[in-house]
């Protein structure tokens, strides 16, 4: 029974393989050659066609995730990180203050930018180490005139030196941290003067010096703000 049954399978293998044959044959005669090689071609070029792929996100003004709208200038403050990352700040997607336009240093640094045009007045840092610097901070910031608007940001320590006459002016220009800086804190502030900005957007935030959670030997991690501020206030 056994060599019965093998050749039995064996004939239908054969019968299998003559059947396809013939299938093949009556195909490729009664299909015109021009379609067989244009459906080979057709199948061959599947795999040549290059993979589509997402575009990649359009970068915004200052690296903001989402675009401020129209009407709005996009900022982007950055506290210095130990001693080797630098303080930034980033108005209308020109960096103000960094490391690049060489004008950052040590204590507290300010750029002074006027509403209206959105041009940089001025831009300086503050040395609250070495020095006494606290008297010019406070000269500088009474100097910006009427409808403008105030970036602040540290950069190692902002707070040794900083005297408190110093700090009431910040103060009143709205800040609720200044009082509370200590050594080494990071801390970034904007402010308005001749205006008021919302009450909506982000304009402080201060991170201080702590021995068993800083990022750095000594320094704590750096801390950034950011948003939109409308163009329409004045």
């Amino acid at each position: 029974a056994q060599p019965c049954f093998h050749f039995v399978k064996l004939s239908g293998l054969l019968l299998a393989s003559l059947f396809a044959w013939y299938l093949g044959y009556i195909f490729a005669a009664h299909v015109p050659q021009e379609s067989l090689s244009t459906s080979i071609a057709y199948l061959q070029d599947i795999g040549k066609k290059p993979v589509l792929k997402a575009p990649l996100p359009k970068r915004q003004k200052c690296d903001h995730w989402s675009p401020c709208s129209p009407g709005s200038y996009a900022y982007r403050v950055l506290s210095g990180g130990g001693k080797e990352k630098l303080a930034k700040i980033c108005f209308e997607d020109e960096l103000l203050i960094s490391e690049e336009k060489g004008n950052v240093g040590r204590g507290i640094n300010i750029a002074i930018v006027n509403y209206e045009t959105g041009e940089l007045t001025s831009a300086n840092f503050f040395d609250m180490w070495e020095g006494d610097h606290s008297e010019e901070m406070v000269a500088f910031i009474e100097n910006a005139p009427q409808g403008s608007l105030l970036f602040m940001v540290t950069h190692d320590d902002g707070s040794a030196r900083l005297k408190s006459n110093a700090k009431k002016l910040v103060e009143a220009l709205g800040s609720k941290e200044i009082q509370n800086m200590k050594f080494r804190s990071s801390w970034v502030f904007i402010a308005a003067k001749g205006f008021k900005l919302p009450d909506d957007i982000e304009r402080e935030k201060i991170n201080h010096s702590d021995s068993k959670k800083n990022r750095y030997n000594g320094w704590p991690a750096e801390i950034q703000i950011e948003g939109c501020i409308p163009r329409n206030l004045m």
